[in-house]
Formats: structure tokens, sequence, C-alpha cells
């Protein structure tokens, strides 16, 4: 009975705890179950992109290889001087965007952005539903039908050469005579069947609905489709390049979120679908919650492209293990599990990269010492220089 009693009190105590800090902030109230419940959402929300977005990533990078190849045309690759001064761009563009907030209304900044965001959404969205909508669209709208939107200028180009030299007097003074070309040069060519505009149009509706009701189901749908495409297409090109970018991000979080308030203001001013959220008054209010837990997008992507680098690596040795991948997924999962923790207890915004990259960095290359493979696994390259294999080996 001493302990039942025991434990109704520490309830109580959390609950008033929990409502004190929600009146303090103008919060509404949230219950340890909705609190559970919205930090086990955000958790799955954020393992669930990595893992789809790794595995597409294996067939987008080998088709872009197979297109470098053909086409002679060094692939597009992240670079060690890019990986070292990312950090200090993304720290501009953070303190940019702060002073954007401080100095102009932040409505008119949030629509301009929420503007740019609504187009690259609706691009993500209808892309990966492509394969899930496309059983469903009946032979009579003939979806093979293709369009194509071509957008060209045209130019004019003069080029002087020598003039030959003649009998004629005027010929010998022409010191040169003009050559005009004329053509159309291609700017934009998207290529799109009647698939691709039912999808088009589904990814409308969601962005439609984001704009005018701001709903986090809206967002989150945004979300993961940036997370997803991100992780699938975004390229590190090698572990030495993950190593020195989390490095640098794992400084620069700690920087900006426990030596100012810079990171912390743009994360709440900026209303834009670059966060996943959920709200922690959840089994109250249903859908119309309002009281959000929240987890930036650069905690899940830049994370999720090492990983994926990962499982890259893992597939190029052609053995069929993942040993790599689901250990790098499960030390995310621990060092996230630990961001929320931490963040609970010290009931203060936490810089989440302070635990992943640790944990994300550590067990893969740990394995890897201990299985041997850490040369290997140092010299892999996603889309090698000429005269390299994928293992860093020369070519015979």
């Amino acid at each position: 009975m001493l302990q039942q009693m025991d434990v109704n009190s520490s309830i109580s105590s959390v609950n008033e705890t929990i409502n004190a800090t929600a009146n303090a902030t103008g919060r509404a109230a949230a219950t340890p179950e909705g609190i559970l419940t919205a930090y086990i959402s955000l958790i799955v929300m954020a393992v669930f992109p990595i893992i789809v977005g790794s595995l597409r990533s294996l067939e987008y990078h080998r088709i872009a290889c197979e297109k470098a190849k053909e086409s002679g045309e060094v692939a597009d690759r992240l670079t060690t001087r890019d990986a070292a001064m990312f950090p200090l761009i993304a720290s501009g563009a953070l303190l940019g965007l702060y002073i954007f907030f401080m100095v102009f209304s932040k409505e008119y900044v949030n629509l301009l952005l929420g503007l740019y965001f609504f187009a690259l959404g609706v691009m993500a969205v209808a892309s990966l539903i492509r394969p899930f909508v496309k059983p469903f669209v009946p032979s009579v709208v003939k979806p093979e039908i293709t369009y194509r939107l071509q957008l060209t200028e045209n130019y004019h180009l003069e080029t002087a050469k020598p003039a030959t030299s003649g009998s004629g007097g005027d010929q010998d003074n022409k010191q040169s005579e003009e050559k005009t070309q004329e053509g159309p040069v291609e700017m934009v060519r998207y290529d799109c069947d009647r698939v691709d505009l039912v999808c088009l149009l589904i990814s409308l509706a969601i962005g439609v609905w984001y704009m005018l009701k701001k709903h986090w189901i809206a967002n989150n749908l945004f979300g993961l489709s940036f997370a997803i495409k991100g992780i699938e297409m975004l390229s590190l090109n090698s572990v030495t390049n993950g190593c020195i970018l989390l490095g640098g991000l794992f400084l620069y979080d700690i920087f900006w979120v426990f030596g100012t308030d810079v990171m912390v203001t743009v994360a709440k001013t900026f209303d834009a679908p670059i966060k996943f959220v959920f709200p922690m008054d959840f089994l109250e209010k249903g859908l119309w919650g309002s009281n959000f837990a929240l987890l930036g997008l650069g905690d899940v992507v830049l994370p999720g492209i090492f990983i994926a680098l990962l499982l890259r690596f893992e597939h190029s040795k052609g053995t069929g293990s993942r040993l790599y991948f689901f250990t790098t997924c499960v030390a995310y999962l621990a060092g996230l599990i630990l961001t929320v923790v931490v963040m609970h207890v010290f009931n203060a915004a936490q810089p989440a990269l302070l635990y992943l990259v640790p944990s994300c960095l550590g067990l893969p290359l740990l394995l890897a010492l201990v299985k041997g493979d850490i040369t290997e696994l140092f010299r892999y390259e996603d889309h090698p220089p000429e005269g390299k294999e994928k293992s860093g080996t020369k070519r015979d």
C-alpha cells in the first residue's frame, strides 16, 4: 500500500511540474503519457526515412554512376573541402535567418520561405508517391502519354575570323568577316506522363492544405519527403568526408544551441516543413493538438546520409551483409533516445548531434577495427576518380 501511495505521489508530482512549466510558457499542459507518445512518434519518424532513403540510395547512385560513365562527365560528389566548409556555411545561413527575423516581420519572411518549400515539397511528395499511385491509374486515362515542359533561350553569337586574301583590293584590305550563329539553348526540361500529373495533383492538395492550415500532419508529410529524398540523393562520397562533416557539425550544434539563443530562436520562429512535429496533447485533443515536440530534419538527414554511405559500402563488397548499416541504425536510435531523455530531464533544448555524432561514428568505426575493414572502409568512394575502383584500389 505504501509503495502504491509512493507511485501515485510521484505521478502527481510529475503532473504538477509539467503543468507548472506549461503555464509558465503559455502552452497547454501535457500528461506523461502524451509526452511519451510524442517522443516515440518523433523517434519513429526519424528512423523511418533513414532506412527508406538509404535503401533507395542504392539504385539512385548506381544509375548516377552509369550515366557518368556513359557521358564521360564527373558525377556530382562532395569533396573534402566541401565537407570542411559546410559547418561554416551553415553557420552563416543560420545567423542570416536570425538577423532576418530580428529585422523584418517574421510573417513576411515565413511567407517567402514557405512558398519556396511549398514548391520543393510538392515535387518531393509527387516523386515518392508515384510507385503507389501508378497501379491505381486506370488504363482509360492512357497513363503512357507523356508531356514535356521545356524552357529555352535563343542566342545570337557573332564570331570573327580572318578573311582570305584575293585579287580584289577590297578583299586585301578586309581584316576579318563576321560569322553569325543563332539557336536555342535549353535552360529547363521536365518530362512527365499522366501518372506524374495525378501525383502532382495529390501533392498539390497536400501543399495547399499545409499553406492554408499549417497542420502538423501536412508538415510531417513534407518533412518525410524531404528527408527520404535528401538521404537518397546526397552523397558524402567517402567515410573521410563523412567524419569531417559530422565532426564539424558536432561543434556547430553545440555552439549554436548552448552558446547562443540563435538556433532555438530560429527553430521556434521559422515556420517551414524542415522539422518533424508531434502534439504532446495528442491523447487529449487528437489531430487538433497544439503543444508540439519537435525534431529538426538536419538531425535526421545528416546522420542519414552517412548511414546510407555505409550501406553502399557494404553493397559494393557483394557479400550481401548489412551489418554496418543495421549497427549504425541502432547506434542512431540509441543516440536519439539519449537526446530525448536528456532533453526531458533537464527541460531544455539539446543539440541532438552532440549525442548522435559520437554514436553514429564511433560504433561503425569500432566495428570496422574489430573486423579488419578499417582500411577498406576509408578507401571506399561512391564516385571514385578515373582510374580507381570503388574500393579505392587502382585498376589493372
